[in-house]
């Protein structure tokens, strides 16, 4: 293009700017606030679906690493003479392995394990190997490798250590090994050198650059994503995990604390839930547990808000079967749970799980100030078991905050008699669950503001646009979350958390979809979703501020041309962010007007834009679409500031300028 064309292209701009923007005109009250906004308005919610857990954010490689799944040698490969075995030296985790002498000095006996999908390490990284063993006759030696079983050189393995167990008793070891190069499938094998029989129990390897470099920690670019969002809550460890689809296999936070080799297995529903997508292998090892839960908070630095069983299993896989789920007259260990966790987060080391908490390693208080009880559950079932629990806790702690469930939908009959009952127990919080699709997404950016402002604030748990007959995270559904998410931000004086859900899947291993970020075992993307969350929850600022269009709120309303927008001011660092969504397919010019406002400084843009709608980030493509920075001019007119744009068709834009 010459530059008679590009003058005469920004003219032809320029021109349709001033003569149609005077119908897109966004008036922002700069002086009157609407309402502060919560620290924990964007979050993030956590649960083991998808291995999100192991195979995912927890940093360990080995699969069933202390032979407990049902299988014992489940995700294991045995040579020679291998056995199993189940005195050993943690109660609650009692299997272990014997390798003995395969009765000739040309055989070899070990193990090889496949990892998730794979062991995934990186060239020029340290992996920790440990292992707790025993030398029955005092003394053993075993060879531990990395090694690729597919390759077409000369040797399989590409790292090796030595290990020499020196006692005949149960000890830990550990050794140290260097990945020369990356490789996503690789595989952790384990001879056994000599004659001498080993026993081996909790056969670990972990990068040693985990997540804030903890011992027992995350997997470190997933970790580092999570914290590069900045959210403001945490949400964990679900999701339908918390319940079971029976109550023998809740999720009981008290299994998950305490040393990492003692944490008994627990089955995770999600790997039956679905025939089509069934995984066999999915469990729950527990050394992601609470207390990592809240280290992880901390590290992100967000607010922790772990969810507990109310004594039902899941209403889904189990109905109005009232036999499936405690009665009434029997929750008082499920209550006593609840109080006991909340000593475990805040007690002084005085108390019995405050003194649990410092022997892990954290003296100091978590703060926990928030707590749910049940997930997603309805009807009568949940709200009598519900009060007792309020009940209780009110009475010992009557300043943490109680999270009570609307339910599974967004709207109906059911959804109202879950948003009548915590008001009547007074729940200080009610979490709605809407994964819907585009056009339900479109027509609700209004949904808060006939909201009954007294009583329980909204915390929006769970919510995604789901493309219809779409299978990944589509360009155009996360436009239309983040058109949707201008209504949280506006009626901020009632919804005071919202979390994106789910939020982890393994590329070889998911079972619900769209997820925020998706991984294989040596690389990781984030899809739009993401950063639509991460733009709103890094300029979310402190205060609302009205934004009307012809007086109303823009949100997609007749007139209005596919446009949503929502206004902050944030008094830390003295500006006023605007985001405007543009849903229709033509660009839409805008005039923003900050009211009240004398002195015309830069404006600083970021635009989320693509112009194909069912395209998303993959893996190979991690940064297909990502928000773009960007600087606009802005004018004083009468006692305004003006900022003129022209939003493109499809295109999620945020302005930001000093007051």
């Amino acid at each position: 293009m010459n530059l008679k064309m590009v003058a005469t292209t920004m003219v032809a701009l320029t021109f349709a700017c001033n003569t149609q923007a005077q119908s897109h005109v966004l008036q922002v009250n700069t002086k009157k606030t609407v309402a502060p906004i919560q620290s924990t308005m964007y979050g993030l919610f956590f649960e083991d679906i998808n291995y999100a857990a192991d195979g995912g954010l927890y940093g360990e490689l080995v699969k069933n690493r202390s032979f407990e799944f049902p299988q014992p040698l489940m995700g294991w490969q045995t040579f020679g003479h291998v056995t199993v075995e189940n005195d050993g030296p943690f109660e609650r985790c009692p299997h272990y392995v014997t390798l003995a002498y395969p009765g000739h000095r040309e055989r070899r006996s070990g193990l090889v394990n496949e990892g998730y999908f794979g062991i995934g390490v990186l060239k020029g990284e340290d992996y920790r190997f440990s292992v707790w063993a025993k030398a029955p006759n005092g003394e053993a030696r075993i060879k531990v490798q990395l090694i690729d079983e597919g390759t077409l050189e000369e040797r399989q393995d590409f790292a090796t250590a030595h290990i020499d167990i020196n006692s005949n008793g149960w000890k830990r070891y550990e050794v140290k090994i260097h990945s020369p190069k990356t490789d996503n499938k690789a595989r952790l094998r384990i001879f056994l050198e000599g004659q001498q029989p080993v026993s081996l129990e909790h056969i670990s390897l972990f990068p040693v650059n985990t997540f804030r470099n903890r011992t027992n920690g995350m997997r470190r670019d997933l970790g580092q994503a999570l914290a590069d969002i900045h959210p403001g809550v945490f949400r964990f460890p679900g999701g339908c995990i918390v319940e079971g689809e029976e109550l023998a296999n809740r999720y009981q936070w008290k299994n998950t604390i305490g040393p990492v080799e003692n944490r008994p297995l627990n089955r995770n529903r999600w790997e039956f839930t679905f025939e089509h997508r069934y995984y066999p292998d999915y469990f729950q090892s527990g050394g992601l547990g609470f207390f990592e839960y809240f280290q992880l908070s901390e590290d992100i630095g967000a607010e922790p808000l772990p969810v507990l069983n109310v004594g039902m299993a899941c209403q889904y896989q189990n109905w109005n079967d009232a036999n499936a789920h405690q009665p009434v007259d029997q929750l008082d260990p499920y209550i006593q749970d609840a109080l006991d966790l909340i000593e475990f987060a805040n007690g002084d080391t005085t108390t019995t799980w405050g003194r649990q908490r410092a022997e892990m390693g954290h003296p100091e208080p978590f703060n926990l100030k928030f707590i749910g009880i049940g997930n997603e559950q309805w009807d009568s079932m949940y709200y009598e078991r519900l009060k007792p629990f309020v009940t209780a806790i009110r009475k010992h702690y009557p300043n943490i905050k109680i999270v009570g469930s609307s339910g599974p939908y967004p709207e109906g009959g059911e959804f109202d008699r879950g948003w009548a009952e915590m008001r009547r127990q007074k729940a200080d919080l009610v979490d709605e669950h809407y994964y819907r699709d585009e056009q339900w997404f479109l027509h609700n950016g209004l949904r808060y503001e006939t909201y009954d402002r007294r009583g329980p604030k909204v915390f929006a748990g769970e919510y995604a646009c789901h493309g219809k007959g779409k299978k990944w995270n589509h360009y155009e559904t996360s436009l239309y979350e983040a058109a949707f998410m201008t209504d949280l931000e506006r009626n901020a004086d009632i919804v005071h958390m919202a979390t994106y859900a789910p939020l982890f899947a393994h590329i070889e291993g998911w079972q619900w979809r769209p997820d925020m970020i998706w991984y294989d075992n040596t690389r990781m993307f984030k899809t739009t979703s993401y950063y639509v969350q991460q733009m709103y929850a890094t300029h979310k600022g402190t205060h609302a501020l009205r934004l009307t269009m012809n007086g109303k709120p823009v949100a997609g309303q007749d007139g209005q041309d596919g446009l949503f927008a929502s206004a902050v001011a944030d008094k830390a660092k003295h500006t006023i962010i605007v985001k405007v969504i543009n849903t229709s397919n033509q660009p839409q010019p805008v005039s923003i007007r900050l009211q009240d406002r004398k002195s015309a400084n830069d404006v600083h843009t970021l635009t989320l834009c693509h112009t194909e709608m069912d395209e998303e980030n993959t893996l190979d493509n991690p940064d297909l679409i990502c928000p773009v920075a960007g600087k606009l001019a802005a004018k004083t007119v009468k006692g305004s500031v003006v900022i003129d744009d022209i939003i493109p068709a499809k295109s999620f834009r945020l302005y930001e300028t000093a007051e």
